[in-house]
């Protein structure tokens, strides 16, 4: 049975992004080297997080706020193709929310950006049948993290902790999502992060 599972990097004090993303601030104001110390362990040391970059990126179709594709609002820029160039690391369909319609991307290796209007149920629905029995993963950011949350529609959450508190302005996990009990599945403790996974 396909599974909804979400890996999501953040700060000790559980931000994953600062307000006022933009081309030049990615994480947003104020984080500064805040997203270098959160995202070391993804390029410093891969060797030692293979496991879970690899887990990261073996769902069958993938979910993602706007926030998550681009720096812009409103209506598309449509000579923005995303922040990972012309080979993106999904390698399967992309369902990303928002506002604006805009025709589906083709990329190289296999991953297709689809954008959802119809909000992130519709963006889950779509992924599941795209997936097969393969599972769905939630890419971020914290906002589509939460929504989907507060329906208790994520059966696994992976969270990358990195030791850091970036004390900011900006989106935290678990905002608004009610009441939730988790069972801790695993934790692996590591210098630059710690990896943490935890089921409904």
């Amino acid at each position: 049975m396909t599974q909804v599972t979400c890996d999501l990097g953040i700060s000790l004090d559980l931000v994953s992004a600062g307000v006022n993303q933009s081309l030049d601030q990615p994480f947003g104001d104020g984080v500064g080297d805040g997203e270098r110390i959160m995202h070391a362990w993804m390029f410093d040391n891969p060797d030692d997080h293979r496991a879970e970059l690899d887990a990261i990126t073996a769902a069958g179709a993938f979910v993602m706020g706007r926030n998550m594709f681009s720096p812009g609002r409103g209506e598309w820029d449509l000579a923005w193709r995303g922040w990972w160039g012309e080979d993106p690391p999904y390698h399967a369909p992309v369902f990303v929310l928002t506002h604006h319609e805009r025709e589906p991307i083709e990329m190289q290796g296999g991953t297709t950006f689809h954008f959802v209007t119809g909000g992130p149920r519709e963006a889950l629905a779509r992924a599941r049948e795209a997936a097969g029995d393969r599972d769905v993963s939630v890419a971020g950011g914290a906002t589509t993290v939460n929504q989907l949350l507060a329906d208790d529609l994520i059966d696994e959450l992976r969270l990358h902790v990195a030791p850091v508190v970036l004390d900011v302005e900006g989106v935290r996990l678990f905002d608004g999502v009610g009441t939730h009990v988790l069972r801790t599945v695993s934790a692996r403790v590591t210098p630059e992060v710690t990896h943490l996974v935890l089921r409904r």
